[in-house]
């Protein structure tokens, strides 16, 4: 579509909406484009810019002159320290680039002025809709306080969440080495610098901590360049006397913007006004610039501005989605710092430098080996081991690795007993060299079940098939453990298989459903439940006690109870679940009561020397539901009752949740519960990796890795992940018929003769 859009509005002068301008001036020189600034040529906020190799390559093929220009400008480093009580630990290898804010706008500035862009200073843009009215394409890279999003925030659907810290952006004039955070532990509580050089004579300084720390020192009632002085004389160890000023510069909360649409019209969102990314991760002018270079690639690309818009939302919104994740894992990790504190120091580090989940154990090697193997020696573990298969007690029972085979429910029991696939599904997984493999949810009653397919304890038929399980494990994959998960359905039984159609009553044979409250999973899908009065109370913990014996009696080595994903204890923690107005209702204190009833129950019969776990959602991802706070506490009072660990799941409670899905996206969660109470935690939710096994395990969020799809994909996935890491140790033995494969197998010849010499032509032959 060489030629179209014409005439192009640009609002806003960051780096975003420059950019735009020059790639898209570039491509055509006929275009005739305008950027509206408000502000004046150098106005700008905060003072440096770090961009990464990624961004650079783009910028690089797309227009080399710009790149050429702010090559030159580049300050380059590799190290990161950490400065933690009177201690700073350094680790290399990561590579950083920035460069002054200003210059890079005047940088654009030139570049926009040879190729012809219209630049209008201390000019506010008419609005958007104005501007479409007789230009082609409007640009809004009004940044994150965007005018155009508001004023169409009907149809961008934008949603801003303000996050529980104030931070304030400095500068120092003397040049830092490394990226450096500095943790100060004050008497108002915890305060973190984040500091990188941006000039040979400059660095940029973000001081930060938890509003109520923010207030309780004062900082609340000091103006910029007071506020300069006192965050000058808290981190002296960084700045050495140098004192910071700022570029008015003030106190602010960081708010995370997602849009629903990015277009609208003839008018698309870039940079912030589409999507923010906390600054930890240092990536809000690199997501600018990078959608510049998608949306001004697919105008190129496209046959109408339409497609082109579609087709740039489409590119850049995962890209986006990902980058947020990160940064919300790590704008989390800094408001929960207090928490990491008393860590050993090395562990800290490393857990910091993973906090978004990007860098990674096996990542980090290849930037700073030695760094990292002290992280794993500080970790515990022997020579050549990685920590994945570094044993675990709980209770009376050890595990010889990390790894759990997680639950998961296969429908495929008849009348409550499991068979011949269930021998094969579980005995393979024992086989693959798990430390602890568990069942699916097996249900207390006929009324628990899930679906017709569902398994149960609650016949000596059903123990006996059981039995034959555990035997097995026991006898052809010894040291594996087998733990079984009890449950009960509540509101989310009497339904289909899950390939017939999840949640979906059946269509014969229903059974009645009891719950927390008479509240259907889906109003007008689902059946309406009973609301459980004492005896229905009563009957159900018992329900649950005499499963535990006859659990206890087919030989499984652990027992979970499952307080998660909307079933009927789970109905019982969630305010959005339990509307009781009786003792078992309201507080959350009262809406524990039941669980905590059920679950003494089940430990009185279940044997003494065997752990207990308990399986709960610490957040329903709905608003109104159980917080992560809420999850804390219930993780506490658990562990009162005798819990040996809490497995950490979210969500599946209410079907309006909106779950932030992504790589271990629910790994933050067992973190949390870990720091605040020192309860061992099992971590789930899109591990994927024996790379994030390992990471999670070396930054303490989680003490064991639960994987449920990559063990349908892979039942031998942990004796592979040993054998990709060189490990024949006794964390993951192979069995012994299996020993022959314990080498992966070759895909093709490797072996031929590598060329060793050049031949020129031979003497006397003209060639």
């Amino acid at each position: 579509m060489t030629g179209h859009p014409l005439r192009v509005a640009v609002i806003g002068g960051g780096p975003g909406g420059l950019y735009a301008a020059v790639l898209l001036k570039r491509l055509d020189p006929g275009r005739e484009i305008t950027v509206w600034e408000r502000g004046a040529p150098d106005s700008t906020f905060g003072f440096g810019v770090v961009l990464s190799d990624e961004t650079l390559g783009g910028i690089e093929h797309a227009d080399p002159d710009v790149y050429r220009a702010l090559s030159e400008e580049f300050v380059r480093w590799d190290d990161i320290d950490i400065l933690h009580r009177g201690r700073t630990l350094t680790s290399g290898g990561h590579g950083f680039a920035a460069l002054d804010r200003r210059r890079l706008l005047q940088i654009l500035h030139r570049r926009c002025a040879e190729l012809g862009v219209r630049l209008r200073f201390h000019t506010e843009a008419p609005p958007a809709a104005a501007l479409a009215a007789d230009h082609d394409l409007v640009i809004a890279a009004d940044g994150v306080h965007s005018t155009t999003r508001q004023a169409h925030a009907d149809h961008f659907r934008p949603r801003i969440t303000t996050h529980r810290c104030r931070y304030i952006w400095l500068a120092t004039d003397f040049a830092l080495d490394a990226f450096r955070f500095e943790i100060a532990e004050t008497e108002h509580g915890v305060m973190q610098l984040h500091g990188y050089p941006y000039r040979a004579d400059s660095s940029t300084v973000i001081v930060e901590m938890r509003e109520e720390v923010w207030r309780a020192a004062g900082l609340d009632t000091l103006d910029e360049q007071d506020s300069a002085d006192r965050c000058a004389k808290i981190f002296t160890e960084t700045l050495g006397g140098h004192p910071l000023r700022g570029n008015n510069s003030s106190w602010t909360a960081f708010r995370t913007v997602v849009n629903e649409r990015w277009s609208h019209g003839r008018t698309v969102l870039i940079g912030d006004a589409a999507h923010t990314a906390h600054f930890s991760i240092g990536s809000g002018t690199k997501l600018a610039v990078e959608d510049a270079l998608a949306l001004a690639a697919c105008i190129e690309e496209q046959p109408s501005l339409p497609e082109a818009l579609a087709a740039y939302e489409a590119e850049r919104r995962p890209v986006v989605a990902s980058t947020q994740r990160a940064a919300e894992a790590s704008l989390t990790w800094f408001e929960e710092l207090d928490t990491y504190l008393d860590q050993p120091p090395r562990q800290f580090a490393f857990n910091l430098l993973t906090r978004s989940r990007r860098v990674t154990h096996d990542n980090l090697r290849l930037r700073d080996a030695h760094f990292a193997d002290t992280v794993v020696r500080d970790f515990g573990c022997p020579p050549g081991t990685p920590p994945m298969f570094t044993p675990f007690r709980l209770r009376g029972m050890t595990l010889r690795n990390r790894v759990v085979v997680s639950p998961m429910d296969m429908y495929s029991a008849v009348d409550g007993v499991p068979g011949d696939f269930h021998l094969v599904h579980l005995g393979a997984r024992a086989l693959g060299g798990a430390g602890l493999v568990m069942t699916e949810m097996v249900c207390v009653s006929p009324e628990g079940r899930i679906t017709p397919g569902c398994a149960g304890l609650y016949t000596a038929e059903q123990t006996a098939a059981w039995r034959r399980v555990t035997d097995f494990v026991h006898g052809r994959a010894p040291g594996t453990a087998l733990g079984v998960q009890l449950g009960h359905s509540g509101r989310k039984g009497s339904t289909k298989l899950m390939w017939e159609g999840i949640d979906e009553p059946l269509d014969t044979g229903n059974w009645p459903l009891v719950a927390a409250s008479p509240l259907p999973y889906r109003a007008g899908v689902n059946q309406v439940p009973h609301e459980l009065d004492r005896a229905g109370l009563t009957l159900v913990r018992d329900q649950f006690a005499a499963a535990t014996r006859r659990a206890a009696e087919a030989g499984f080595d652990l027992l979970e109870l499952h307080c998660a994903h909307g079933y009927l204890l789970s109905g019982f923690l969630s305010p959005l679940t339990n509307l009781r107005t009786d003792a078992y209702g309201g507080s959350l204190a009262g809406r524990l009561r039941f669980p905590l009833e059920v679950f003494d129950a089940v430990r009185a019969q279940w044997p003494d020397d065997r752990p207990m776990t308990v399986r709960i959602s610490a957040t329903d991802w709905a608003e109104g539901g159980t917080t992560p706070e809420d999850a804390v506490e219930i993780a506490r009072a658990f562990a009162r009752h005798g819990a040996d660990a809490i497995d950490v799941s979210t969500g599946q409670v209410v079907p309006g949740e909106r779950p932030a899905y992504g790589r271990t996206y629910q790994t933050p969660f067992a973190d949390r519960i870990r720091a605040a109470t020192g309860i061992p935690v099992i971590a789930v939710g899109a591990i994927s990796s024996w790379d994030d096994v390992n990471s999670l395990l070396l930054a303490g969020r989680a003490d064991l890795c639960a994987l449920a799809r990559p063990h349908l994909y892979d039942p031998h996935w942990t004796l592979h992940a040993a054998a990709d890491q060189g490990y024949e140790g006794p964390g993951a033995p192979w069995p012994a018929p299996y020993r022959a494969g314990s080498r992966k197998p070759p895909t093709g010849r490797t072996d031929g003769p590598k060329p060793r010499l050049s031949l020129g032509p031979l003497p006397g032959s003209g060639r």
